[in-house]
């Protein structure tokens, strides 16, 4: 499993920043983000992440903003969730983008979480293109806040790409 994340990250950042355009900040738009990442990072079932986000832009109150996400891993686990995001620019295009989603989890034949109802706490790191496409590293943290006896948790190191939605529908 190890062998195989670091090549699709690797690839990822090169088609992220082959096709991403110059570097500056630009007008927030809708955006449809796509992840690969490593589950359970920091313990041993580990899998392949995979994940489909939409960021709407227009902020729920002050510059909180609304997504939906969707997550799938090669050991079958699955995680879909709706909740919210901050994105806090540096300037020069760097942006800081924290969040939280409650969604509802199926361990299939993956890590058990303990319970069907899992948080997703998250921190990215990402720079912004001209363009208003983004490449991000993110570290996610699932857990069912204690809602079950048992509640291991689980970490997900993540590489995103965030693209407008007007580059695919213009």
């Amino acid at each position: 499993m190890k062998n195989i994340v670091l090549p699709l990250m690797a690839l990822c950042v090169f088609l992220t920043t082959a096709f991403a355009g110059t570097s500056a900040h630009a007008d927030d738009y809708d955006k449809i983000s796509l992840s690969v990442g490593y589950f359970d990072v920091f313990d041993d079932e580990d899998a392949l992440d995979m994940r489909a986000e939409y960021r709407w832009d227009s902020p729920l109150i002050w510059q909180i903003k609304p997504f939906a996400a969707l997550e799938y891993t090669t050991d079958g686990s699955g995680w879909i969730g709706a909740g919210v995001y901050y994105d806090y620019h540096f300037g020069n295009g760097f942006v800081i983008t924290p969040s939280f989603a409650p969604g509802l989890y199926n361990d299939g034949g993956g890590k058990d979480l303990g319970h069907v109802i899992e948080f997703r706490s998250q921190i990215e790191v990402g720079y912004e293109f001209e363009n208003a496409s983004r490449v991000s590293v993110g570290l996610s943290h699932l857990s069912n806040a204690s809602l079950d006896d048992h509640n291991p948790g689980t970490e997900v190191l993540s590489l995103y790409y965030h693209m407008p939605v007007g580059m695919l529908f213009p």
